[in-house]
């Protein structure tokens, strides 16, 4: 039987995993190319958006199915605290009227933070490896 932690992580792993899983889609949807600009415009190396999206995508992935999940989390973090602090700091909290603040940002910080902190949770890929090695 699941506890309800374990249920309460799972939840919040497979929420996060599509959140960003969608984000890095969308930047390759839409062409990288505008993705890059954005970077470049922020005064960061172009190249960074290519590892953003392909953590995004393949870490929401692997988040989703629960794989590497403190990994994940902690890259997920640092991408996190980069939108913060390169482009929602300067709009506040809640935004303002141009821009969308970085509550959103701090709340998926939050999560992506927890996991990293937490143990492994329920229907997990990574729980199938730590069953065996038992």
């Amino acid at each position: 039987m699941m506890k309800k932690q374990d249920l309460a992580a799972t939840m919040v792993r497979v929420f996060l995993g599509m959140a960003f899983l969608i984000h890095g889609s969308t930047k390759f949807q839409n062409g990288i190319e505008n993705t890059v600009g954005f970077f470049e415009s922020l005064g960061l190396p172009g190249f960074f958006a290519y590892a953003v999206a392909f953590i995004e995508l393949i870490g929401g992935i692997a988040m989703i199915a629960g794989f590497g999940t403190r990994i994940v989390g902690f890259l997920f973090s640092l991408i996190l605290i980069g939108a913060i602090v390169k482009v929602k700091i300067s709009a506040g909290f809640l935004g303002n009227g141009q821009m969308a603040g970085y509550e959103l940002d701090l709340a998926l910080l939050v999560l992506s933070i927890y996991l990293v902190i937490t143990n492994r949770s329920a229907y997990a890929v990574e729980n199938v490896y730590h069953a065996q090695k038992n």
